[in-house]
């Protein structure tokens, strides 16, 4: 394992940049030296751990949970007996609404009902669609939510900031803005933009934010990961023979 320079002389990301070890070279040597020294105080440590002082649940945490919920119940209830909710007037069971709608968090699976422009067409069959629209709804809604599933069996890494897995952050990105353009197309009827257009951005948006999202993330990646080792190295110096 090759010398790691102690903190006065780390070099700074451009001076690392030039140097032909790399980053990986560089993260390897100062957590295998790391491991090195954690395994050599074990080794000769007799200290035994015990455990850790704390608040007992009883009163203290206890109270202090009480309390907090209380606060809040006392506070919708509050809200409540000021300002009562408006009922409108009872609907009229004989009329269809104009604009029939879920509830809000539902919106994005109703606007995966409405993508019977991308229902295809095929010549073989005369000009008619392979599948009802109503069913290709249904079936894009199965697609988006075994997606969804899977994601946690794929991503198997334990990355714990977008920066240091920026793939995975922009399918994130992609993920909440499509959800949200989605949204929008559910309630086209009451969005002051061309239909089409609105189409068109339901699908472009989530990939731009996605595709900026991912270039960012990637450039600020080495630059945080080599900060990152440079402040546990400097928290934890090799031990000088």
């Amino acid at each position: 394992m090759g010398p790691v320079p102690p903190d006065n002389e780390t070099p700074s990301f451009y001076d690392r940049k030039s140097r032909t070890t790399g980053l990986a070279r560089l993260t390897y040597e100062y957590f295998e030296r790391a491991r090195y020294e954690d395994q050599t105080v074990r080794q000769s440590s007799d200290y035994v751990e015990r455990d850790v002082l704390a608040f007992p649940t009883w009163p203290h945490e206890t109270v202090r949970n009480l309390s907090i919920a209380s606060f809040f119940v006392g506070m919708i209830l509050f809200l409540s007996a000021t300002m009562p909710p408006h009922i409108g007037a009872p609907a009229n069971p004989s009329q269809t609404p104009a604009i029939i709608l879920p509830d809000w968090y539902l919106y994005w699976s109703f606007g995966l009902l409405k993508l019977d422009p991308l229902n295809p067409e095929l010549a073989i069959l005369g000009g008619q669609k392979i599948m009802a629209d109503r069913t290709y709804g249904v079936l894009a809604n199965g697609v988006v939510v075994g997606f969804i599933a899977i994601v946690p069996f794929l991503n198997k890494g334990s990355a714990r900031r977008p920066v240091e897995e920026p793939f995975w952050a922009a399918v994130g990105v992609f993920g909440v803005v499509f959800a949200l353009t989605i949204s929008l197309l559910a309630v086209k009827n009451l969005v002051p933009m061309n239909v089409d257009l609105l189409f068109d951005l339901t699908f472009l948006l989530p990939i731009v934010f996605g595709t900026v999202t991912y270039a960012v993330l990637k450039t600020m990646r080495e630059g945080y990961m080599y900060n990152l080792n440079r402040r546990y190295y400097r928290l934890r110096p090799p031990r000088k023979v």
